[in-house]
C-alpha cells in the first residue's frame, strides 16, 4: 500500500473514530436525559403520592373531627333533652310540691313586708327593720329545716316542729298588730297579715307529715289488729301472760308476739292454737253420738234414715252439708286453703326492680350533702316509708360492695 492510500485510510479510520466517538457521547447524554426524565417522573409520582396521603390524611381527620363534634352534639343534646324528660317527669310526678312552693312565697313574702312595715311605722330604720323582720320569719324557717334534717336522721323532731310552731307565731303577732293598727277600718286585714307568717309553715307542715301517714286501708288492718289483740287477752287471759312472760325471758326480738302466744298455748293446751282437749273431747262425743243416732234409725225407723239421705241430696246449699268423716272437725275433711293475708307494700321483687332508680337518688342525697335515709328516699321515688325502709338497706349494701 502506498502512503497516500495508508493515509487515507488513516483519515477513514479517524473519521470512524470521530463518528463512533459522537454516537456514544449523543447516546451516553440520550441515556442520561432518560435517566433524569425517569428520575424527574418517579420524583413527580413521589411528590404526587405524598400529597394523595396528605389529602387523606386530612380528609380522614376532618371527617373524625365531624363525627367528634357531631357525637358531641348529639350528647349535648341527649343531655339536654334527659334534663327536660327528668323535669317534666318531676313535674309531673310532684304537682303538689311545685304548688306548695309557689302558695308558700306567695305566703312569706307579705308577711316579711307587713313586718318591714310594722316595724318601719315604730321609727325603726329600714335596714335594721328589714334584718328583724329577717329574724322573726327566717328562724321560723332555720328551726324547720333543721327538724327536717333530724327527721331524715331519724332523731326526734317534736322540740323543733314546737319551736318552729312558737317562732311563726310571735312573727304572725306583729303582723296581726300591725293590721290592726294599719287596716283599723278593715280587722279583716290583720287576720290575713297573721295568717300569712303561719299558712307558709302549716302549707310545709302538711306537705312534709301528712302525705306519709298509713292508707285507711292500714288503719282499718291496725283497728281490726288491735281489736284482735284485745279479745285474745281477754279470752285467753292465762295465756297471753304466759305469752308476754316468754317474750321477756327470750332475747329482745327473738320470737315475735304470735309466736310466744303459740308457744304459750301448747304450754298450756298440748295442742295447736284454738284446739284443746275438751274441743277434741266434744268433737268425739258428737261424732260417737251421731253414730249412735244412726244405729238407732237403722234399727228403729230405717225409713226415717233413708229420708235423711234424700233430703241431704236434695240439699239446695251443698256447700253446708257434711261429709262422711268430717264431722266436727274429725277425720279427714277436705282440705281448705286459708285466705291469704295481703302483704302490706312491695314485694322483694318490685324493691329489686327500684334498686337502680335508688341508687341515683342516694347519689343525689349524697350530692345535696345530705344521708341516705328512709325519709329521703321515699321523697326522691314516691314510695311508702316502710318500703324506703327496705330499700335504703339494699342501697347502703350495694354502694358497699361497689366501694370495695
Amino acid at each position: 500500500m502506498s502512503y497516500r492510500e495508508e493515509k487515507r485510510a488513516d483519515q477513514t479510520a479517524a473519521r470512524e473514530a470521530d463518528r463512533e466517538d459522537r454516537r456514544l457521547e449523543l447516546q451516553t447524554k440520550l441515556e442520561a436525559e432518560r435517566l433524569r426524565a425517569e428520575e424527574k417522573r418517579a420524583d413527580a409520582e413521589a411528590k404526587a403520592e405524598r400529597e394523595a396521603k396528605a389529602a387523606e390524611a386530612k380528609r380522614r381527620q376532618e371527617q373524625a373531627d365531624r363525627k367528634a363534634g357531631d357525637a358531641k352534639k348529639a350528647a349535648k343534646k341527649a343531655a339536654a333533652a334527659a334534663k327536660r324528660a327528668r323535669q317534666v317527669r318531676w313535674l309531673k310526678a310532684n304537682p303538689a310540691t311545685l304548688f306548695v312552693a309557689f302558695v308558700m312565697v306567695a305566703s312569706i313574702v307579705p308577711a316579711v313586708v307587713s313586718q318591714v312595715a310594722a316595724l318601719s311605722d315604730a321609727k325603726v330604720d329600714v335596714l335594721l327593720a328589714a334584718l328583724l323582720a329577717a329574724m322573726l320569719e327566717g328562724g321560723a324557717w332555720a328551726v324547720t329545716f333543721m327538724g327536717k334534717h333530724a327527721e331524715d336522721a331519724g332523731r326526734e323532731t317534736r322540740k323543733y316542729r314546737i319551736a318552729t310552731w312558737a317562732t311563726a307565731s310571735a312573727a304572725a303577732a306583729v303582723n296581726f298588730w300591725h293590721g290592726l293598727e294599719a287596716y283599723s277600718a278593715h280587722p279583716w286585714v290583720a287576720v290575713v297579715l297573721g295568717g300569712s307568717s303561719l299558712f307558709a309553715i302549716y302549707i310545709w307542715d302538711m306537705k312534709t307529715h301528712g302525705s306519709h301517714g298509713p292508707t285507711r286501708a292500714e288503719r282499718r288492718e291496725a283497728k281490726a289488729r288491735k281489736a284482735h289483740e284485745q279479745a285474745r287477752r281477754k279470752d285467753h287471759k292465762e295465756i297471753a301472760q304466759q305469752a308476754d312472760r316468754l317474750k321477756s325471758a327470750m332475747p329482745f326480738g327473738a320470737i315475735s308476739d304470735e309466736q310466744a302466744f303459740a308457744a304459750a298455748w301448747r304450754i298450756h293446751k298440748g295442742a295447736e292454737p284454738g284446739l284443746s282437749a275438751e274441743l277434741y273431747a266434744t268433737a268425739t262425743n258428737a261424732v260417737l253420738s251421731l253414730g249412735a243416732a244412726f244405729e238407732l234409725g237403722e234399727h228403729v225407723r230405717p225409713e226415717l234414715l233413708e229420708t235423711g239421705l234424700q233430703a241431704a241430696r236434695l240439699n239446695p246449699f251443698p256447700e253446708l252439708a257434711p261429709t262422711a268423716g268430717s264431722q266436727a272437725g274429725i277425720g279427714n275433711p277436705a282440705p281448705q286453703t286459708p285466705a291469704q293475708k295481703p302483704v302490706a307494700g312491695r314485694s322483694d321483687e318490685e324493691l329489686e326492680q327500684l334498686l337502680p332508680d335508688a341508687l341515683a337518688a342516694a347519689a343525689q342525697l349524697v350530692a345535696e350533702g345530705k344521708q341516705i335515709s328512709a325519709t329521703g328516699l321515699a321523697k326522691k321515688l314516691q314510695i311508702r316509708r316502710e318500703d324506703a325502709l327496705r330499700l335504703r338497706d339494699r342501697v347502703i349494701e350495694e354502694r358497699t360492695i361497689r366501694a370495695a
